[in-house]
């Protein structure tokens, strides 16, 4: 697939998240797990959104937040990752998951992108796979 770059330094964020989303999944994929769905947001202001839902060979369903830093400065990628943006991915796979006739198995993953010198590529990066980072 080649190297994709995950952003310039002054690239704007949205920019910068989706080829980080883009190399989380490539990852995700890789490991053998299913994309089902990318980018869920519930409805409405103030509600949650969750960067990649995945299934697992088991069919565990995986709610991913992905990070990408390019500094380990004030704790990189995983500390960036507060009590408050949890609250809100629980919140949207809880409304993911009442649409559901019946309940899976289920896990919060965290994958974080620590990157180099403001242009990564998936060499340069490290990519670091969080299995069950936060709990509902």
């Amino acid at each position: 697939m080649g190297n994709k770059p995950v952003g310039v330094a002054n690239s704007n964020t949205k920019a910068v998240g989706d080829a980080a989303e883009d190399l989380a999944l490539r990852y995700l994929l890789k490991q053998g797990l299913e994309l089902v769905q990318r980018n869920y947001a519930t409805p409405g202001r103030g509600g949650g959104e969750i960067d990649l839902i995945m299934r697992q060979a088991d069919a565990t369903l995986v709610f991913v937040e992905v990070r990408a830093r390019t500094s380990s400065t004030f704790g990189g990628s995983a500390a960036s990752i507060t009590v408050r943006k949890q609250q809100r991915i629980v919140l949207a796979a809880r409304y993911y998951l009442a649409r559901l006739s019946v309940m899976p198995a289920c896990r919060f993953d965290v994958v974080t992108l620590q990157g180099g010198r403001g242009v990564q590529t998936v060499e340069r990066d490290q990519i670091v796979w969080l299995q069950g980072a936060f709990n509902a």
